[in-house]
């Protein structure tokens, strides 16, 4: 053994690498679920999660079958493999769910989030927004003189992008949506 206790063959490039290895790996996943629009079933559901410590990284909900009073529910959330297997077995044993799908492992699947990015500047900055604002494609849906706000739909990481490009020329403001995701195909 070298003086620093590495083993060849190790994973582990840097002596500094202090990671365990034998730790789960947290994962993203977005998880679908159909459920009954009744009253009370999103705060059961957002229950399931804050009683086992879980946290949701973002949520969006909305009726999506008007006769047949169902509604979908999109969640993102982090954990080990295990815990990502819990959390949809829980939700699959709730009353009011009819369906749990976990999006990140059944395939491919596309992904949306809508954004308002309220960005304050004048002159230069005013300028380089609107340029910014062109390359990824936002558009202006409200503008003073002071500022302009934005409205951006695109993938989580795109909006973050675009928020911290606009943070040093005058970001006020982000109001987010939530991710709204379905699956591939048929």
């Amino acid at each position: 053994m070298s003086p620093l206790n590495i083993k060849k063959g190790s994973t582990s490039h840097s002596a500094y690498d202090l990671r365990d290895p034998n730790a789960e790996v947290i994962e993203q996943h977005t998880l679908a679920v159909l459920v009954d629009n009744e009253s009370g079933v999103l705060a059961r559901v957002i229950g399931l999660f804050s009683g086992r410590g879980y946290n949701i990284e973002s949520l969006t909900v909305a009726e999506v079958d008007h006769e047949g009073h169902r509604s979908r529910i999109t969640i993102v959330t982090r954990g080990t493999p295990q815990v990502i297997e819990q959390i949809k077995a829980q939700l699959a044993r709730m009353v009011p769910v009819h369906d749990v799908h976990d999006l990140t492992v059944e395939g491919p699947a596309v992904q949306r989030e809508l954004a308002l990015i309220k960005v304050a500047g004048k002159g230069d900055a005013r300028i380089e927004a609107l340029r910014l604002a062109e390359i990824f494609r936002a558009n202006v849906v409200d503008s003073t003189l002071e500022s302009f706000v934005f409205e951006m739909t695109g993938t989580p990481e795109k909006i973050d992008a675009f928020a911290d490009l606009m943070r040093p020329l005058g970001l006020r403001e982000v109001a987010r949506t939530g991710v709204a995701a379905l699956a591939r195909g048929a």
